[in-house]
């Protein structure tokens, strides 16, 4: 078996790693800033559907600890989409949940993002706004957990 990793330059697997990333946000994006952000784009996204968005479920595996033997954990709504520009790019996306519009924006924006005319304006206009509301959205669940956090300590007595 041939491993590619091994093939690919660190160009591409730094490319590679950036767009899992790219994927990931958008995947993870709250569904009004997609659309934000997709209506912002305007008409200039022409696209044929390859797939459209379509539901179905998807087996989650954990493992405790993060190193025991995997085990099923259950199944999870998913929906996934893929489109082609008129380039012939193709952008895809898998979104947890059965919101098809999110799924549809994330995988054009992929695609866009895979575009060498297009990659900047989405960097700047899509990726960097998502970044900074999940990194301000991470801030506020640590503002929030720090409040309730206990702290317990013990008095030592006098008493030994």
């Amino acid at each position: 078996m041939t491993d590619l990793s091994a093939q690919a330059g660190p160009d591409q697997s730094a490319q590679t790693a950036r767009r899992q990333h790219v994927i990931a946000l958008l995947a993870a994006a709250a569904p009004e800033r997609l659309s934000q952000a997709y209506e912002a784009f305007g008409a200039s996204i022409e696209h044929d559907l390859v797939r459209p968005p379509e539901t179905g479920l998807v087996m989650v595996r954990g493992r405790m600890g993060g190193t025991g033997a995997p085990f099923n954990l259950g199944e999870v709504t998913v929906t996934r989409c893929v489109v082609r520009l008129a380039s012939g790019i193709a952008g895809y996306s898998y979104v947890l949940g059965r919101d098809k519009r999110k799924a549809l924006h994330a995988a054009v924006f992929d695609a866009l993002w895979q575009s060498p005319e297009h990659e900047a304006r989405v960097e700047s206009e899509v990726i960097a706004p998502l970044q900074a509301a999940e990194a301000s959205d991470d801030a506020t669940v640590r503002a929030e957990t720090a409040a309730t956090r206990v702290d317990f300590f013990t008095m030592v007595r006098g008493e030994d």
